[in-house]
């Protein structure tokens, strides 16, 4: 009964797992698990499965044939969607091929169009004459021929009012003309200047020409890289002639319009009246032109615009405008343009050459220019100090990779270097110094060619140009180049492999001071050895700038060192020292050794005094620690312990870490300690007062003051660490002969200072 019981609630259990949610099937499960006959409920549950494991695999076979069916119904709908997706794609491209022929068939008729009108416009630009013409023979001859009629009367009385008509009309056109020409004279200016540029390089050769229209657009600018130079030249290249920019024929034909009237004078006069509104207009400074080079060049460009518009009509109309006009606006024009000039000499170089080209009197700016030459170097000095500060900022600070021979002559063209040992090596191989001295090298040059270009059309000779260009230069390197060095070298993250860089770097500069020389020698036609000859001050400024970065990476090495010895933890009272040196003192020599490995670079003597400064500093800041106010008490065990730690610096001074000291040189770094530590560690006492004063004394180098205060802080080890001392007969004795040492320095102390 029990087991038919069991079987029936096996059969509900597997009822509800088939019909229950899954999300509710927990608690029959767990009836399972709590009931008898776990085992035969398993049997049970597997037959279920295999069951419907059959029914499942009856009713794929039976629609297994419907489902291969319709999978090749759905590839024949593909290969049609495909089919269908083609033809739209025909359908999208030829629209869009329509579209494209209208398109193209309504630009042919514009075109068309166009070229028409442009046939046509001839014509009507010379409407306004012939009418004229045909109103006076209509007047003249044909109307008193016809006779008494009412139309002759009617066309008669309405001569007048046409002729006033069509001067009116060309009256219009004149304003139209006056109004574009103030608005565009700043491009007129613009293109007058690029083709003086221009002009002045034609007759040099090519690389010269580029040169020379480079300089002359610096001066244009006051402020361009090189690769924009050589774009501005090819740009240049392709501009039109100034007065190709501008249409007269309005002023052409409203004069001539005026002079068959009769009223030429009237014209003449309205013109000139409203040519000089243009030109206190165009003479006025902008109240913000003084913030932007590009205001100072704006302006400039009108007033160039203005005076090459008058040049143009003076030379192209009879009488329309007379030389003393035009003179009278150049007057007022000097004046306003020497005002605004004397804040800013921007552009005024190229302003002089092209009214000088013109036949304008030139003499004031001739005045002004070699007033503000100075002024003008200041200029050039501040923009070479942003491109010095910009190279210096983002040099690297190591040597140069070289990977091929083009790269290699590559950077000897820009920077004069011979190493006939590095030559021989084979490539890829590293040029001693950085990125920033062919950089620098080439500024150098840069400026010296825009100064070069200011001279230009001044009527100075050769020597006062090269006077003047090496004076600029030595202002340059002196005050320029020698602050921004200086800026670079005392920079807070500025580390010992950048300083010795520099140092590097620096004396290849000074190095190449006399291929500057010559390269002034040679633009200005001026021997070197002339008499009287500015000599450049490159090499000092470099020696200074060298000098400032060794004592940079002396004071930097003794700050680290000060770090290391911040980390100094002695046990002055320790009752006997270890054998080996302090932990803080191995890292210290290790990196000694590892910073002065970076020193093989450099010149000999830099790197002998850096580490000679390195010992001393050492030396001197071990025995401030050993006499320190705050250490009151020195055990033996911790002098010894010391001792040690001097013995690891001397092993260090003695392995000869920066090659070039003699013998045991480096060693007298520490010659005052060691005669200290021996004096004490052997308690030689007896030794250095019966020798001291003479020249062969043992302990020359020991200071009666240092032994003394030394000895005291013993003196009070003694007596505070042996509480039984006064009962023990060998401390008794040690503690006075400590005391009899301390008498006979101070009494050899008092009898020095006597």
């Amino acid at each position: 009964m029990a087991s038919a019981e069991t079987a029936a609630e096996h059969e509900r259990i597997l009822r509800e797992i088939e019909s229950t949610d899954t999300n509710c099937i927990g608690p029959t499960l767990r009836s399972v698990y709590d009931g008898q006959e776990h085992g035969l409920f398993m049997d049970k549950l597997e037959g279920r499965i295999r069951n419907h494991d059959r029914e499942i695999e009856k009713m794929c076979n039976h629609h297994f044939q419907g489902f291969v069916d319709s999978i090749t119904e759905l590839l024949k709908v593909r290969g049609e969607a495909q089919k269908l997706k083609v033809q739209k794609e025909k359908m999208r491209l030829l629209t869009s091929m329509d579209e494209l022929r209208q398109c193209r068939l309504q630009q042919r008729n514009i075109a068309t169009t166009i070229d028409k009108l442009t046939h046509c416009l001839p014509g009507t630009n010379i409407r306004y004459y012939p009418a004229l013409r045909t109103l006076e023979q209509l007047e003249e001859s044909c109307l008193p021929q016809a006779g008494s009629y009412r139309f002759c009367g009617i066309m008669s009385e309405n001569i007048p009012r046409l002729r006033t008509h069509i001067r009116d009309v060309s009256m219009s056109d004149l304003k139209d003309f006056l109004e574009s020409i103030r608005k565009h004279s700043d491009k007129i200016g613009e293109t007058a200047m690029k083709q003086v540029c221009v002009q002045k390089s034609l007759s040099l050769p090519v690389r010269s020409r580029m040169a020379q229209v480079k300089g002359m657009y610096l001066n244009l600018c006051c402020s361009s890289e090189p690769v924009m130079c050589l774009s501005f030249i090819h740009n240049v290249l392709q501009i039109p002639g100034a007065q190709d920019l501008v249409d007269f024929s309005p002023v052409y034909r409203c004069l001539h319009i005026y002079t068959v009237l009769g009223a030429r004078d009237t014209f003449e006069n309205y013109y000139r009246k409203q040519r000089r509104k243009q030109a206190r207009l165009v003479l006025q400074p902008h109240s913000n032109m003084h913030e932007t080079l590009e205001g100072y060049r704006r302006y400039f460009n009108q007033i160039v615009g203005f005076f090459v518009v008058e040049d143009h009509i003076l030379h192209a109309t009879q009488g329309l405008v007379n030389r003393a006009y035009v003179e009278e606006l150049w007057e007022l024009a000097l004046s306003k343009t020497i005002a605004a000039l004397r804040t800013h000499s921007v552009c005024l170089h190229t302003t002089y050459i092209i009214f000088m080209g013109y036949g304008f009197p030139v003499n004031q700016l001739f005045d002004m220019l070699l007033e503000m030459r100075d002024q003008y170097g200041e200029i050039l000095l501040k923009k070479w100090n942003q491109s010095f500060r910009q190279i210096l900022d983002q040099d690297n600070y190591s040597p140069i990779p070289v990977a091929s021979r083009e790269e290699y002559q590559r950077i000897a063209g820009q920077f004069p270097f011979q190493d006939p040992e590095l030559d021989k090596m084979p490539f890829p191989k590293k040029l001693p110094f950085s990125e920033f001295v062919p950089k620098v090298y080439s500024q150098l040059k840069e400026f010296i060619y825009a100064c070069l270009k200011y001279s230009e059309d001044l009527h100075l000779s050769s020597t006062e140009i090269d006077d003047m260009i090496r004076k600029s230069t030595n202002v340059l390197l002196t005050r320029t180049l020698s602050h921004c060095l200086q800026y670079a070298i005392k920079k807070k993250n500025v580390g010992l492999a950048e300083l010795v860089q520099i140092i590097i770097n620096t004396t290849h500069l000074e190095q190449s001071c006399h291929y500057l020389e010559e390269f002034i020698s040679n633009i200005t036609n001026v021997p070197p050895d002339t008499i009287n000859a500015t000599k450049l001050y490159g090499t000092s400024t470099f020696k200074d700038a060298r000098h400032a970065a060794e004592e940079e990476i002396y004071t930097n090495l003794n700050q680290k060192i000060d770090q290391f010895l911040q980390l100094a933890d002695y046990d002055w009272a320790a009752a006997q020292g270890g054998g080996q040196a302090s932990d803080y003192l191995s890292d210290l020599i290790a990196f000694l050794c590892s910073t002065f490995a970076v020193f093989t670079h450099l010149p000999g003597k830099v790197a002998q005094t850096a580490c000679m400064s390195a010992c001393k500093h050492l030396s001197t800041s071990l025995l401030q620690l050993l006499l320190e106010a705050d250490v009151r008490q020195v055990s033996m065990g911790a002098l010894q312990q010391f001792n040690v730690d001097v013995k690891e610096c001397e092993k260090f001074a003695r392995a000869g870490p920066v090659p070039g000291f003699q013998g045991d040189t480096l060693l007298l770094a520490f010659i005052d300690l060691r005669q200290l530590l021996d004096l004490f560690t052997q308690w030689d006492w007896s030794t250095y007062l019966a020798d001291y004063g003479r020249p062969t004394c043992k302990y020359l180098r020991v200071n009666p003051h240092t032994a003394l205060a030394l000895l005291e802080k013993m003196k009070d080890t003694s007596r505070k660490n042996n509480m039984f001392a006064p009962f023990r007969k060998n401390e008794r004795d040690k503690q006075k002969l400590i005391d009899t040492v301390v008498k006979q320095l101070r009494s050899l102390i008092a009898t020095n200072q006597a």
